[in-house]
């Protein structure tokens, strides 16, 4: 499913059945791996007004919500990130291997932040 496809009476149903923790074992445990999202949002708006970024922490979360969602992550976020925060975590994305190379998608027409980009290739 793209992320243009997501809204709101769909987005809990398509978040539970790619969900997979064999750790989890409440319904809090599914919203405290969502909530990761909001996290990363919230990082990334910090970053489009102080342009402090916090590279290593959005890492972490990406990484867990790649565990848990896998591939389902990209639309999640997606759908979730305000679109001036594409560009900020599409870099991301570039830098974990995770943009889609198929289907092509909006993603694909999204350009990279620079500075971001930057920051994460000096890792």
């Amino acid at each position: 499913m793209r992320f243009d496809e997501l809204n709101e009476s769909n987005y809990l149903l398509f978040a539970i059945k790619f969900y997979n923790n064999p750790q989890a074992l409440t319904k809090e445990d599914f919203e405290s791996d969502l909530k990761r999202i909001r996290y990363i949002k919230r990082l990334l708006k910090r970053y489009k007004n102080t342009g402090e970024l916090k590279i290593h922490l959005i890492l972490n979360h990406l990484i867990i919500l790649f565990n848990v969602f896998n591939d389902a992550t990209v639309p999640l976020l997606f759908y979730n990130l305000d679109p001036e925060l594409w560009p900020a975590i599409k870099s991301f994305l570039l830098f974990l291997n995770r943009v889609p190379e198929y289907p092509k998608t909006q993603i694909n027409d999204i350009p990279e932040d620079p500075e971001c980009l930057s920051q994460l290739q000096a890792l």
